[in-house]
């Protein structure tokens, strides 16, 4: 269904937790949308966010998805097919937060119900809205080597699974994007501390290319760190997410400063000469853009930039890590 140019797409937060809120603030400063309401079970929270943005609390799923063209489903990932499924019967279009689902099976019973439905199904990837992540989708061509490495202070919220399905996917859905080959073999390992679920992990995954990502995350960290190295035969990246900042440095300027080397114009062991090159991102809110991206998709009714078969292929490796975490634990 195509909307109207000057139609606002009416919108709805099923969960307005910690992130809920944030959704339902951006929907509600989008020029192009209206935030007419949420799902909420908390009546403090729910409450509070009425109040603030004007917009209406609605008793059932079933009576959001009717007042709403679109809604954000951001509730504890083990309830996001028992949430999305009832919008989805509605025809309603959905950003589903990450990870799409709890199980590759819940996952395909909503990929099948908005193909049903004709719905758009965008899955909340938000680093794919990140100005870094379009500053590397410009520059990445041939990755042989990458890093990622994503830190975070631990809390509660989102312990329902482990680090892998709450941090690390981030990094994965990140790096099927820049590789696009098929995955050839995974190792990882994972380690267990104050929750049921890991909450340390490291994963090498092997492409078909002959590219190879190592991740780590882990969410017992002091400190928030969200960063990503990358090689490719003709440049060497290193990009902060967190910060939207970087360095690139290039073979081709690396050649020229060993020329100047053997020639006497560099001294040897000067680092500071190396020419490692800062990237000039413009710095954004990645939720913003995404949410405008989500409101523009389903105006236009067209796929998603992270749509549900990119969704479903970063939950079937970070479970794919997760079993493997699993299967070596119950083995020890």
């Amino acid at each position: 269904m195509l909307f109207s140019s000057s139609k606002r797409i009416r919108c709805g937060v099923a969960g307005v937790g910690s992130l809920g809120q944030h959704h339902a603030r951006v929907y509600a400063e989008l020029p192009d949308a209206d935030l007419v309401g949420v799902y909420e079970t908390s009546d403090a929270r729910a409450a509070e966010i009425c109040l603030k943005y004007g917009c209406r609390r609605f008793a059932t799923l079933e009576e959001l998805g009717s007042a709403c063209d679109a809604v954000s489903v951001v509730v504890p990932t083990d309830r996001h097919a028992e949430v999305a499924l009832p919008l989805l019967a509605q025809g309603t279009h959905l950003l589903i937060e990450k990870p799409l689902c709890a199980s590759l099976d819940e996952a395909q019973r909503v990929l099948a119900a908005a193909q049903a439905h004709g719905c758009v199904v965008q899955v909340g990837h938000i680093e794919h809205f990140n100005p870094v992540m379009a500053f590397l989708e410009k520059q990445v061509r041939a990755p042989q080597y990458i890093t990622a490495e994503r830190l975070a202070p631990y809390q509660p919220r989102g312990t329902e699974v482990g680090v892998v399905l709450d941090l690390m996917i981030h990094d994965i859905g990140i790096v099927l994007a820049l590789v696009k080959s098929p995955v050839r073999r995974i190792d990882s390992v994972g380690v267990t501390v104050l929750s049921k679920k890991e909450d340390i992990a490291n994963a090498r995954i092997e492409f078909e290319s002959g590219c190879v990502a190592n991740l780590s995350a882990s969410r017992l960290s002091t400190k928030r760190q969200r960063e990503i190295r990358l090689f490719q035969p003709d440049a060497y990246l290193s990009l902060d997410f967190m910060n939207q900042e970087g360095h690139l440095l290039k073979k081709s300027d690396l050649l020229a400063y060993g020329a100047k080397m053997k020639l006497g114009l560099v001294k040897t062991g000067d680092l500071s000469a190396i020419p490692v090159k800062s990237i000039p991102i413009e710095k954004g809110e990645p939720l913003a853009l995404e949410l405008a991206h989500f409101v523009k998709s389903v105006r236009l009714a067209q796929e998603p930039k992270v749509g549900a078969a990119l969704g479903t292929r970063a939950l079937e490796v970070a479970i794919t890590i997760t079993e493997q975490i699993q299967n070596a634990r119950s083995a020890a």
